[in-house]
């Protein structure tokens, strides 16, 4: 049994690397997004969508990073170019999308994907005991199930 520097077997910790990827890659597309909608939101909500954008885009960009380091902690290499983000992403590109309410709907589309993507890499990594992407996936999900909770309740 070969195992990687953290001492998980490396076949186990490939096939982590491939679901964290995936990961990432929705994540960048997800944060685009939210730039996008932080930079192009209009209308009486502006002030408030235009904060909370920015607030999403920044906790994303943190995830981006704490995903792209856990990977290669995996022994892994994460993605790195928008072309492999697009490639790999089931969350599209929200493109010249004008309306702050399609914005709102977007995002939380966009999270519930994340949370899906999440629990498959929570359920792989419990699978192998690798308690460090355990604890991070819970520690995201807990996270975003408010988040959709709040978009959800802005929505009603």
């Amino acid at each position: 049994m070969k195992t990687n520097d953290i001492g998980l077997e490396v076949k186990d910790s490939k096939v982590l690397v491939e679901k964290l990827n995936k990961l990432l890659a929705n994540y960048q597309v997800y944060y685009q997004n939210l730039r996008n909608f932080h930079w192009n939101v209009s209308g009486p909500n502006f002030f408030e969508l235009h904060a909370k954008f920015e607030e999403l885009y920044t906790a994303a960009n943190e995830s981006v990073d704490e995903v792209a380091e856990r990977i290669l902690t995996l022994g892994g290499r994460p993605l790195s170019s928008y072309g492999e983000y697009i490639e790999n992403s089931s969350i599209s590109e929200a493109l010249k999308v004008a309306d702050a309410k399609k914005m709102v709907e977007i995002i939380r589309e966009n999270l519930n994907t994340l949370l899906n993507i999440e629990r498959e890499v929570l359920e792989s990594a419990s699978e192998q005991a690798d308690e460090g992407t355990v604890t991070l996936m819970s520690d995201y999900i807990t996270a975003k199930e408010k988040v959709v909770w709040m978009l959800s309740a802005y929505l009603r």
